[in-house]
């Protein structure tokens, strides 16, 4: 069973997020908050799988409530998933780099938000959209906002740094493996290197850190 928190400050989003999750028989719903603060009084209580989080909230807003609960240890299996009603936020930006691990606009489709919540909770980040490639790498263009490599990139075998470039593309493990003509589970095996070496929360934060490095060109792949 994947549980859920849902954090908006609109008592419809919560409604609607709620009604459309306890529909499918593998999602519990298991609190809401309208604050950033009141979501970290319930995901510290239920501990969730997943948590929708608005970033725009009175009080302590979403960003550093994802700051905060990406930072916590004792929350280290918690994945937060940024609803927002914008594409290009930069909000959303810095909250992929404070460790959540992706976003999903509030107009999407039932279908995606379900599918959404089930990707993030397995693990994966919702990073393939075209529109998420174009935000990442918008912001990361910019000079101010380019962040100094990690002095851990300079660990990464020529391998690991081609699989962390086709990761930062949206290609899935399988997508990678056929490029590189190597079986899924080596993939599995060199991610896992590289989110070792690099100290990675997850694949979203592994997208970040590749545009940062300049393993990929800003803009090539949308």
């Amino acid at each position: 069973m994947i549980r859920v928190v849902v954090a908006d400050d609109q008592a419809l989003v919560r409604v609607g997020c709620r009604t459309l999750l306890e529909a499918e028989a593998d999602i519990e719903v298991v609190g809401d908050a309208d604050t950033g603060s009141a979501a970290l009084t319930v995901v510290r209580a239920e501990s969730p799988e997943v948590v929708l989080m608005d970033i725009r909230m009175p009080g302590l807003d979403g960003l550093e409530a994802t700051r905060r609960i990406t930072a916590d240890p004792g929350l280290a299996g918690v994945r937060v998933l940024i609803l927002t009603t914008f594409e290009i936020d930069e909000y959303v930006f810095e909250a992929l780099r404070a460790g959540a691990s992706g976003f999903l606009l509030k107009d999407a489709d039932p279908e995606d938000l379900i599918r959404a919540v089930r990707v993030v909770a397995g693990g994966e980040a919702l990073l393939s959209p075209a529109v998420t490639r174009r935000l990442i790498a918008e912001f990361i263009s910019s000079p101010e906002r380019r962040a100094a490599s990690p002095a851990s990139l300079a660990e990464l075998t020529e391998r690991e740094r081609e699989v962390l470039s086709l990761i930062a593309t949206g290609l899935s493990n399988d997508e990678i493996a056929e490029t590189l003509v190597i079986s899924p589970a080596t993939v599995r095996t060199h991610i896992n290197r590289v989110m070792a070496k690099l100290a990675a929360r997850d694949r979203a934060q592994l997208v970040v850190m590749a545009y940062e490095a300049g393993l990929v060109a800003p803009g090539r792949h949308g």
